[in-house]
């Protein structure tokens, strides 16, 4: 499995895998949205035997207060069902969460499943006083530091791309 930066080749195939992991196509029409709309996206895919079979996005979010802190919202993250659970989704995050530190990112939050995330180190955001801009349960709304303390005295509320808001 390879897995790497998405090209403008694989974009039917990238909104392909997210319609298909997904019961909407509203992740897939977020993907597409957020391309086009936000600056410093990181968009990976997992190609397997030349077929795109997963994929990762991460996109700038912002917390009240702080606008000088780098900081990345990771979502969607997709792996075709046929695929599932073959630890393409683990390699996705892990190769995201390096080019997000490559790129000089501080932390990432994401919106996700409490089995899933904490395993690569995520930790509920309220341990750090931060808030999440949609009403959701504390428990899946999580942070990973990149860089140590980086949110030391940051607390606020996160805000996501405006395409979120579609989802």
């Amino acid at each position: 499995m390879l897995i790497r930066l998405e090209e403008p080749r694989d974009y039917s195939a990238v909104y392909a895998v997210n319609s298909d992991a997904f019961e909407t196509a509203a992740e897939a029409n977020l993907v597409e949205a957020l391309r086009k709309e936000a600056d410093a996206v990181i968009s990976m895919v997992a190609e397997e035997k030349g077929k795109i079979v997963g994929h990762i996005m991460f996109s700038p979010v912002t917390i009240s207060g702080n606008a000088d802190l780098k900081l990345m919202g990771l979502a969607p993250m997709a792996v075709t069902p046929k695929h599932q659970g073959k630890g393409i989704g683990s390699n996705l995050v892990k190769a995201g969460l390096e080019k997000c530190k490559e790129y000089g990112f501080g932390a990432v939050f994401v919106l996700g499943h409490t089995w899933f995330y904490p395993r690569f180190g995520f930790l509920p955001c309220a341990r750090y006083g931060i808030q999440c801009e949609y009403d959701v349960p504390e428990d899946v709304f999580m942070v990973l530091e990149l860089k140590p303390d980086y949110l030391q005295g940051a607390c606020g509320t996160i805000k996501f791309h405006p395409a979120f808001k579609d989802v």
